[in-house]
Formats: structure tokens, C-alpha cells, sequence
């Protein structure tokens, strides 16, 4: 079969092929024979239809389009492995259809044009040397006595107090009904309205700031039991219930009750009841070394995300759409499988519709993916970077021993795939910091220069809009709503209940 290639942007590969005669009669007479075993005609039996006849009835076009498909996926099959193209998606005809049905003539030749996505061939433009800035993550100070402080917390005794005030940390079971401030343009007469879901009775709650809204828990210090007070409050801006967002209220608060904790001592005995671990001074050693492995991993991880970006600028590719949008897929997926972990019910939530805007906005984070992985690639082609199958192995066996899961169900093949994977991934790392240089800089310091860039575009944004208005003379305003970014503090781990003598639980702890 003739083929002639052509090389074409967006990593494809433009294929003209000319199928030969024999085939294009071939296919055409296989084409006549199954349409006579699946059509039905009156007066005639299935398969037993006259030719001219089946034609007749069916339309010749029709046939001939029937054939013709065929025929150009027998093509483009047989031209791939003809001159061993790594085709990657499905082909695009570039030919057009119709004017292929006018000309197509079983048992003469037909030649089509058609393009097919192939892998990229990356080029980097340096890789050698890269200069690198990464945050250094350090454990915070004083991390271990504030998780054995949040353990004894939870793990505390609740004792019943009556001679003194309510104080920080204290439990007190209130009643309480808030109403909403009247407004200052309030009708005469008008009456206070009541906070839907704002009343309680025998109410527990922990006399600690930021459990409640500002100014409610701060009236609670300071009552005595029995005590009746009226504790002015306002709902922050942006309270999740829109109706009292932002708005004062006052709460009628009777103190009923008022306990105090008694917390265990921190000993061997307290270090056995919330781990497997035999003396504090073995669950202090574990926690701290849990805190500073943690701290490593996060700014091993830094310098990498730091290298990553080096590279994404530093290598120049043309990405065919098949890979970007198959990583946009691998994006929602993982997207979808988190929502649904999260006890959220991704079928009802997520349209067709949503599907493609969320693919539209993930395609640069698909790209930047695609970019760093094909750098690395050609860095571990470039530097004969392999990994060893001893190396593999020894991965895969500690993997297994420390999993939960029936090994019967794992599928040995793609663990395989991704322990060689990240194994290699590591030492092309490695070999990046070996052969490049990394400026550790204090914890922050990237991100607020980043959130200062990101302000800076968006005033200087704000500003071009603003000048271009002027401009026009237009009378249309524009309102720039800045978000602020927030982030959440780390979850104190729950103690641990001891329930096995061994230690495996050093891990965990």
C-alpha cells in the first residue's frame, strides 16, 4: 500500500494513503454480504436477496458510504503498522467524505488524506544548572507539647463547678434565644425577630474563642450559675446563612450549669492510654520525628514543585490534543473520585455541561503536567537515568507488607508501573539538585511574593480598566471584588485507644 507522510504542527503526522484495488473490491463485496444478512425485504428471505436488487432497494450512495468507511479504517490500520507509527487517539479524516462516495469505484484504487496524533518530541532548552527557590517547611515549634496538651484535653474529666464565674476552656450548659437587632429605620412597635435555629435549652458548649460567634462566648465568661444575661453579638459577613450575615443580635442567655476539666497526668500510664507506645518519652520521640519527617517531605516537595515550574519554562513541545485532553479527563476523574469520597453524589451534581467547563479549566494545569513529565523523560533518556528492578522489587515488597488490602485484589502489573515510575521520578530529582542549585528560603516567603504579584496584575488590571473607560467616556462602573485566600490550620490527630501490643502503631502515633 503506497502511503506518503507529512509532518504537521500539534504533533501529528498527515497521512496520504492509496488503498490498493484489490482491497477496495474486497471490502466493497464484504460489504454487499453483510448488508444481505441483516436486511430485511419483503418477499425475500434474509441472505437471499438478489444483488441488484439489495442495491436497488438500499441505495447505491448508501452502499458505497458503507464500504467506504470501512475501507478507511482498514487503510489507516494496515498504513500504522505499514510504517510503524506510534499513533496515539483515533485518526482524523482530512479528506472529505462526500467527495470520496463521488469517486469511489470498487475495484479501482482510492487514496485519502488523513491525520493522526503521534507522541511529542520535547526539546529542552536547559536542564543542566537550573537555579531553583523552595520554601523550607520546619516543624512548628512546640508541636508535640501542644498535641499531648490537645490529647489530655480530649481525654480530660468533666467536673461539676459552682463556686466561682465561668472561665476559658470551662464547659457550661446554657439556655439561650438570640433575636436580630431592629434596624435603626425600624417601624414603632415593631418586635425583634427571632434567629431561625438561634435557641436552645441544656445547650453544652466550650467556653473557648472562636467556637461561636464574636462577642458570644466572651459574655458567657464571667457569669455565675443561674445567672441571666442579655450578650450582644454580631454574625461575621460572611456567615453561611445570608438572612443574618453581618447582622447584630442579642441572645438571652441562663447559665444552668458550669464544669471544669480535670485533666490525666502526662506520664507513662497517660502515653499507654492514648497509644501503643510503652513511656512518654517513646510516644514524644515519635511524635517529633513524625513532625520533622513531615516537614522534609513537605519541602522535599517544594524543591520539586520548584523544578517542575523551572522546566515547564525551559522546555517547548507541541502537545496533540488527544494527550491534553486525556489529561483533562485524568483531572475530572480524580476531581470526581475526591467529591465522591466526601460522601458527595457526583451524579446528581455534575452535568455534561459542567464536565466540559471543568475540562476547559483544568487544560492549563493539563498542559503543565504534560510539560513536566515529558521533560523528565527526556532528561532520563538524555542521562541514562534508569531504575533497577532489585530497587523495584524491594518497593513493591514493603508496599505489600504495610497494606490492608487482600493482595489477591491487587493488580501487580500497575503497582509495578507506578513504583518504577515514582522511583524514577525520584532519582531524575535527584540528579537535578545534584546538577543544579536549590536556594532554601523561610517558610511563606514565595507564597506572599506571589500573592504581591497576583495584587500587583490585578491593580494594574483595575487601572488599564479604569484609563480605557476614561477613554470611552462610558458611564458603565466597574466593581473589583478582591478574595482573600485562607487556609486551615492542621487537624490535631486524635489519641490513639490502645488495642494491639505491637508496635506497629509508631507510625501513626
Amino acid at each position: 500500500m503506497k502511503v506518503t507522510q507529512e509532518k504537521l504542527p500539534e504533533s501529528q503526522v498527515g497521512l496520504e494513503i492509496e488503498v490498493p484495488a484489490d482491497l477496495s473490491k474486497q471490502v466493497y463485496e464484504q460489504t454487499i454480504t453483510k448488508l444481505a444478512r441483516e436486511v430485511s425485504l419483503p418477499g425475500f428471505r434474509k441472505g437471499k436477496v438478489p444483488r441488484h436488487i439489495l442495491v436497488q432497494r438500499i441505495g447505491g450512495v448508501r452502499v458505497k458510504a458503507t464500504a467506504l468507511e470501512d475501507l478507511v479504517q482498514k487503510g489507516m490500520d494496515k498504513a500504522i503498522e505499514q510504517e510503524e507509527i506510534d499513533a496515539i487517539g483515533n485518526f482524523q479524516l482530512t479528506s472529505s467524505f462526500d467527495e470520496l462516495i463521488d469517486a469511489y469505484e470498487p475495484g479501482k484504487p482510492v487514496t485519502f488524506s488523513a491525520s493522526v496524533d503521534v507522541p511529542p518530541t520535547p526539546t529542552l532548552n536547559k536542564y543542566k544548572g537550573l537555579e531553583v527557590q523552595a520554601e523550607e517547611i520546619k516543624p512548628e515549634e512546640n508541636k508535640t507539647d501542644t498535641v499531648l496538651a490537645d490529647y489530655r484535653k480530649q481525654l480530660a474529666t468533666l467536673v461539676p463547678v459552682e463556686d466561682r464565674a465561668a472561665k476559658d476552656d470551662d464547659v457550661a450548659v446554657i439556655d439561650f434565644v438570640g433575636h436580630l437587632d431592629l434596624a435603626d429605620d425600624a417601624p414603632e412597635g415593631a418586635e425583634p425577630e427571632e434567629i431561625p435555629g438561634g435557641k436552645g435549652e441544656d445547650f453544652q458548649v466550650e467556653l473557648s474563642e472562636g467556637r461561636f460567634i464574636p462577642g458570644f462566648i466572651e459574655g458567657i465568661i464571667g457569669m455565675k450559675i443561674d445567672e441571666n444575661k442579655q450578650i450582644n453579638a454580631k454574625f461575621p459577613d460572611d456567615y453561611p446563612q445570608a438572612e443574618v450575615a453581618g447582622k447584630p443580635a442579642t441572645f438571652d442567655v441562663t447559665l444552668k450549669e458550669l464544669k471544669e476539666r480535670e485533666l490525666p497526668e502526662l506520664d507513662d500510664d497517660f502515653a499507654k492510654e492514648v497509644s501503643d507506645f510503652e513511656t512518654l518519652a517513646e510516644l514524644r520521640e515519635s511524635l517529633e520525628k513524625r513532625y520533622q519527617d513531615e516537614a522534609e517531605q513537605k519541602t522535599k516537595t517544594n524543591k520539586e514543585e520548584a523544578f517542575y515550574k523551572a522546566l515547564v519554562e525551559e522546555v517547548e513541545v507541541e502537545l496533540p490534543k488527544t494527550m491534553i485532553d486525556q489529561e483533562s479527563n485524568f483531572l475530572l476523574r480524580q476531581t470526581l473520585m475526591n467529591l465522591s469520597e466526601q460522601g458527595i453524589d457526583v451524579n446528581k451534581m455534575v452535568n455534561a455541561e459542567l464536565a466540559e467547563q471543568f475540562r476547559k479549566q483544568a487544560m492549563p494545569e493539563a498542559v503543565d503536567r504534560l510539560k513536566r513529565t515529558l521533560a523528565l523523560g527526556e532528561i532520563a533518556k538524555l542521562e541514562s537515568i534508569t531504575v533497577e528492578d532489585d530497587a523495584v522489587e524491594a518497593k513493591m515488597k514493603e508496599i505489600l507488607e504495610n497494606t490492608r488490602e487482600d493482595t489477591n485484589n491487587i493488580d501487580m502489573d500497575r503497582l509495578r508501573s507506578v513504583v518504577e515510575e515514582d522511583l524514577l521520578k525520584d532519582k531524575i530529582m535527584g540528579w537535578l539538585e545534584e546538577n543544579g542549585t536549590v536556594e532554601l528560603v523561610p517558610e511563606g516567603t514565595l507564597t506572599a511574593a506571589a500573592e504581591d504579584e497576583v495584587g500587583a496584575a490585578a491593580a494594574a488590571a483595575a487601572e488599564a480598566a479604569e484609563a480605557e473607560e476614561a477613554a470611552q467616556a462610558s458611564d458603565a462602573t466597574v466593581d473589583v471584588e478582591a478574595e482573600e485566600a485562607s487556609s486551615d490550620e492542621d487537624e490535631v490527630p486524635a489519641p490513639k485507644k490502645k488495642s494491639a501490643k505491637k508496635k506497629s502503631a509508631k507510625k501513626k502515633s
